[in-house]
């Protein structure tokens, strides 16, 4: 499987201002080629790399105010190793979080999905999400949890992600989520999707059924979008004036959502 991915930013930047960058692949896809530039006032800058426990490639940088703009892109050929098993998962994703309100939700996923495991867990709980809810752009706020999406009843993907994660957590099963770049995607966009624990591998739900979990690209991994963030910043405003994501395959795979499926 080959694919490529790349990312277009360009920002607007009120005054010094500390920036964490979360978009490139994360740690052990297998990266033919790769390159990430970063102009403030078209001069370059670099950025510091941070890998957290998970694979998760952090950039680091302070600029000065003024017109930044970054490019990222990325060549994987292959698939990367399944992800590694860390006991520690398993107690903390199973904590409600910030977004994903899994001790609110314990009632309703008890009634709707108590007895099931394994694949038809993971397909109810998907198709329940999906059949709720209405995928709307720009419909959610970036303080949305998983209790305001499901009385909302619409959103974008990470507030499907968020549902699915609490549910599953509200039944005592270890649920994260997942920043990735997808092809097949549309619109195109960072994608965000959530992972359940399952006989002792992490095993993707994508509830948006908006691209083919086969060949999704992971970028990063957290407890809720407040982990996967693909920019944070201190000290000072930015705007966001451009955001262009591109993800593609040499061959769309088909997902029938019928089979357990990692991420690759």
């Amino acid at each position: 499987m080959l694919r490529n991915v790349s990312a277009h930013l360009e920002l607007d930047l009120s005054g010094r201002t500390d920036m964490v960058l979360s978009i490139a692949v994360a740690q052990g896809a297998p990266v033919a080629s790769e390159r990430l530039d970063i102009m403030l006032n078209g001069e370059p800058l670099d950025a510091t790399e941070l890998v957290d426990r998970h694979g998760t490639r952090l950039h680091r940088l302070v600029s000065e105010s003024g017109r930044m703009t970054i490019d990222y892109a990325a060549e994987v050929t292959g698939q990367a190793e399944p992800a590694p098993v860390d006991p520690l998962d398993q107690v903390v994703y199973l904590r409600p979080s910030r977004y994903c309100e899994s001790d609110t939700l314990l009632p309703t996923a008890q009634s709707e999905f108590g007895g099931l495991s394994g694949l038809p867990l993971l397909a109810a709980v998907g198709s329940w999400v999906h059949d709720r809810l209405y995928y709307v752009p720009g419909s959610s706020r970036v303080t949305d949890g998983a209790v305001g999406t499901l009385l909302a009843r619409q959103g974008v993907c990470r507030d499907y992600a968020h549902l699915v994660i609490a549910l599953l957590r509200a039944i005592d099963v270890p649920a994260r989520m997942a920043a990735v770049y997808a092809p097949g995607l549309a619109p195109m966009d960072f994608h965000a999707v959530a992972e359940a624990w399952i006989d002792g591998t992490w095993q993707a739900v994508d509830a948006t059924g908006l691209a083919p979990r086969q060949s999704l690209l992971r970028i990063s991994t957290g407890r809720d979008a407040a982990d996967i963030a693909f920019l944070t910043n201190h000290w000072s405003n930015l705007t966001l004036r451009d955001l262009q994501v591109l993800a593609i395959v040499d061959e769309l795979p088909v997902d029938d959502m019928k089979q357990l499926v990692e991420l690759r």
